[in-house]
């Protein structure tokens, strides 16, 4: 038996009822053209020959004196962690997505090696699915991504010859962090290697936290502090229930508007984001004067690390939703992002882990004493992960879509996280269903979004940009379906039919 670390051990014990604590993607596969109807089939019968599994999938969950140990599961039994179906007619992707909601709801059977995988047939067009949930305590997304790729292949024929998924031999990454901003468990830790490093490890930290909060004083638009998030429907309890929505936006669109804006990839992706919310918000009478702040997860390794993976920091960028104009937006993210850069560019990888927890110490100690009512550490979680940067094959099918499925947790309600492949940007969002209604529609104003920014680099407003006031509390919210969409560009009918015949959507 071996002894949980204290990260994953907390994992284990942090979940609830409402609260799973495992995390999932969701990967879409088309067939050879040559492929028959007995296809999935077929590989649903060699998978079902891959009897054993390698480290930490047969890795079962035992109790002893009040600690958790993972024991070698000697009875691993397949049938409990692998399953095939097939969608019901019409096999929709809205079917497909209604589906790995509910999946990805329920707890894992803790009696069994915490990880469970469905191959699912039945799409309309002939594509196939593959989804897998896993619990954080047993691999992080980091380790996730790298277990995909070492299942796949960037040839068919070799990709028929790779063992199952399970017998692929994965751990978790040194990075061991939770995928949403804890700062009351990192900031002592990371603060207390610092100081055995004496006065010459903690005085850049020092210099930094003195400027930082030096700044924030003089109202700088690039600073995100933690604590002065709004209030918003994203930062309530949250319910059992989640909605799972995932979709893909080509990337050389978003890669133009980057370079013509002198911006970097995640810089657009971040401003799409931020007007997708902007709108949801609005259109639920629920946009806040103030704009809202993500977290965003960013490494600390350096190039001569000798860790595997990655060292995980969260990082805060207003995403200027009280900026009417998507063009003006985009350059204050940007300011807000480089900002960022800036300063941690000047720190060691352990130098920043300490200064990210303490710049967000004093907005987790507002919270706690009640002095915060009507403010939050972050509205929402942005992570963006690094993909194939070529065609890749599993069991002979090509990888079309990896959608990642995160975890929400109280004051969490909503996470996007994304994978940049080399054709497509696909975003996967999880969120509460009751807390965060409808959210599907933020797939629509994504790429709303991107054609408001692509119009916006074709002819550049100069008007000032209006912010968000009073008014967009009581706005009346437009029916579904209705065209009253407030927005610049995306109001053109045919800008709109030519940015939906540039979209490779998955449907929602």
């Amino acid at each position: 038996m071996k002894k949980l670390s204290l990260v994953d051990d907390a994992f284990l014990r942090l979940e609830g009822r409402r609260i799973p604590l495992h995390i999932g993607v969701l990967l879409l596969l088309e067939p050879p053209a040559q492929a028959g109807e007995d296809f999935t089939a077929g590989i649903a019968q060699r998978l079902r020959q891959s009897t054993r599994a390698a480290p930490p999938f047969n890795h079962r969950l035992v109790r002893r004196s009040g600690l958790h140990y993972w024991q070698e599961d000697e009875e691993f039994d397949l049938d409990q962690h692998f399953v095939h179906l097939s969608l019901p007619r019409p096999g929709r992707v809205r079917e497909l997505l209604e589906m790995v909601s509910r999946v990805h709801s329920a707890h894992l059977d803790r009696e069994y090696p915490l990880w469970r995988m469905y191959l699912i047939e039945g799409l309309e067009g002939g594509r196939i699915a593959l989804y897998l949930k896993i619990h954080h305590a047993l691999v992080d997304g980091v380790a996730g991504m790298r277990l995909l790729m070492k299942s796949m292949s960037t040839h068919a024929a070799q990709s028929q010859t790779l063992p199952a998924p399970w017998e692929v031999h994965t751990g978790k990454s040194s990075a061991g962090y939770l995928p949403v901003p804890t700062p009351a468990a990192d900031s002592v830790p990371a603060l207390g290697r610092l100081a055995r490093g004496g006065w010459k490890s903690i005085a850049p930290i020092v210099r930094e936290l003195r400027d930082t909060y030096g700044e924030s004083g003089q109202d700088h638009p690039e600073q995100a502090a933690c604590g002065e998030a709004p209030e918003t429907l994203f930062n309530q309890k949250i319910s059992a229930s989640r909605r799972f929505a995932a979709q893909s936006y080509a990337t050389p669109r978003i890669r133009a508007v980057a370079e013509a804006s002198d911006a970097t990839l995640n810089d657009v992706v971040l401003a799409m984001c931020a007007g997708a919310l902007r709108r949801y918000l609005a259109e639920q009478g629920a946009l806040p004067r103030k704009p809202l702040i993500a977290a965003i997860p960013v490494s600390t390794r350096g190039r001569g690390s000798g860790h595997a993976g990655n060292e995980i920091t969260f990082t805060l960028t207003t995403l200027a939703t009280n900026i009417d104009d998507p063009a003006v937006r985009l350059r204050t993210i940007k300011s807000s992002m480089d900002y960022n850069k800036e300063r941690l560019k000047r720190l060691s990888s352990g130098q920043i882990m300490a200064y990210t927890a303490a710049t967000m110490v004093p907005g987790q100690v507002g919270n706690l004493l009640g002095r915060a009512e009507r403010s939050a550490i972050n509205n929402v979680v942005i992570s963006h992960v690094p993909g194939p940067r070529r065609d890749m094959y599993w069991q002979g099918a090509r990888l079309c879509g990896i959608y990642p499925a995160s975890l929400n947790i109280d004051g969490s309600a909503l996470n996007i996280t994304l994978v940049s492949r080399h054709d497509f940007v696909d975003f996967g969002l999880i969120a509460c269903r009751r807390t965060v209604p409808s959210m599907q529609r933020l797939l629509d104003y994504l790429e709303e979004e991107l054609v408001n920014l692509e119009a916006g680099i074709a002819a550049p407003r100069r008007t000032r940009p209006a912010r968000a006031g009073k008014t967009t509390r009581g706005r009346k919210k437009a029916p579904a379906g209705s065209g009253k969409k407030k927005s610049n560009a995306g109001s053109d009918p045919a800008a709109r039919k030519q940015a939906r015949s540039r979209r490779r959507a998955t449907g929602h």
